[in-house]
């Protein structure tokens, strides 16, 4: 038994075991997590805000501490949260994309208009850091799904100018032009056309985002692009083999693109038993599902069905940023955590309160306080502000592409 002990006590988890919770953040950890600039990659509250139906603010006041969901405001103050890209997203069948998605940027807008106490859009690194010193939470916009610009550069180009920043290639499913992680393979990667939109995000200074696209249409994105990938919410593969994660070899690619690995808290993301759970789960639907529809339909009701899988842990969490560190080095990990955008995290981590946490689990693993800020956000505002000097110089070079008529997209 007293080894049982020490061995929790090592992981930080004796007040998870007797009461339910990790231990108190340190003094030590909560000093270093505040002089850091907390940067996350990935928050859905946009899209669980047009899900309630609440467009306008009119119903949920995110002032106050809610009782549902993952985020307002006095919870990011107490995480210490100074920027985030918040994902304005798409499902991959949902009709008219293009206006769904401007409808999400556009409740950003308002967002910050509601709280300008509290928010600051923010569209340049300069803008983060000036922002984040000004005491306010620099607002960044990510898309979450290139089925948003629907087969149309000059849409992407709008997006960019209404202040996007990055695109998630991909969400569950195929596109005309890419293949995504969770679909069977169609192009093997990227089509042309795929590739030429990474080449106009970088012409444009948005990150190109390779979470939930399959490994192939990774590799093609580090291959074509000129600037520093992201993945906005994904971990290590070979810590939790879900097809959502990154496998060792693109994990090389992004160091040498000089890319960052944001990690997502998402326990079928963390937890190396209930990732695997989960892709026995999608194999065997997949056989008797073909189709995208009743695939999703058969997913949604086989998670209605095992309501008590196991949750990750914060040491979970620090596993894959263990791997991710000893494989490529400290300069190319992030966060991502994905709250308001998945149903199960790990014991701990259950809101944007609760980043000090991790920052104590790596101050236990011997991380410094350089290497702790660098995960926070230094990586990731260090890839944004080298897309930015990237495209400055495109711009100067390379002139925008004229569409052909989006039947006209090829594919392979």
């Amino acid at each position: 038994m007293r080894l049982v002990m020490l061995a929790l006590i090592a992981t930080g988890l004796v007040a998870q075991a007797l009461a339910g919770e990790p231990a108190e953040v340190s003094e030590r950890a909560r000093k270093i997590h505040d002089a850091g600039l907390l940067f996350d990659g990935h928050n859905d509250l946009p899209y669980r805000l047009r899900k309630a139906g609440d467009m306008a603010f009119s119903k949920i006041d995110i002032s106050k501490r809610l009782s549902d969901g993952h985020t307002d405001i006095p919870r990011l103050r107490e995480g210490g949260v100074k920027a985030q890209f918040w994902s304005v997203y798409v499902p991959s069948e949902q009709k008219n994309p293009a206006r769904t998605v401007t409808e999400q940027i556009d409740l950003v807008y308002r967002m910050i208009e509601k709280y300008p106490d509290v928010f600051e859009l923010a569209i340049s690194a300069d803008d983060v850091e000036r922002i984040a010193k000004a005491g306010k939470i620099a607002s960044l916009i990510g898309i979450e799904g290139g089925v948003a610009i629907e087969n149309d550069l000059a849409q992407l180009r709008a997006f960019a100018t209404l202040g996007a920043r990055y695109m998630t290639l991909t969400h569950n499913d195929n596109l005309d032009w890419a293949d995504a992680a969770t679909d069977a393979p169609a192009h093997d990667g990227l089509t042309p056309f795929g590739e030429r939109v990474v080449k106009e995000m970088n012409r444009l200074g948005m990150l190109v985002d390779i979470s939930h696209v399959s490994p192939a249409t990774m590799a093609d994105a580090l291959r074509v692009s000129k600037a520093p990938v992201i993945a906005s919410h994904s971990n290590a593969y070979a810590i939790a083999a879900h097809v959502r994660n990154v496998p060792d070899n693109i994990l090389k690619g992004v160091k040498q693109n000089g890319g960052v690995v944001m990690i997502n808290f998402s326990s079928g993301f963390v937890h190396p038993g209930l990732a695997k759970t989960i892709m026995t789960a999608r194999k065997e639907l997949r056989a008797t599902h073909p189709d995208a529809e009743s695939f999703g339909k058969a997913m949604e009701a086989w998670y209605k069905e095992h309501k008590e899988l196991p949750h990750g842990t914060i040491s979970d969490v620090a596993d894959h940023i263990d791997h991710i560190k000893n494989l490529i080095g400290i300069d190319h990990i992030g966060l991502g955590a994905d709250y308001d955008g998945v149903t199960s995290l790990p014991v701990g981590l259950d809101d944007v309160s609760t980043y000090p946490r991790l920052t104590d689990e790596l101050l236990r693993r011997g991380y410094s306080e350089s290497d702790i800020h660098k995960i926070l956000g230094g990586n990731v505002l260090r890839a944004f502000r080298k897309a930015g000097e990237i495209a400055k110089t495109l711009q100067k070079t390379t002139a925008p592409e004229v569409d052909q008529p989006a039947k006209e997209v090829d594919k392979h």
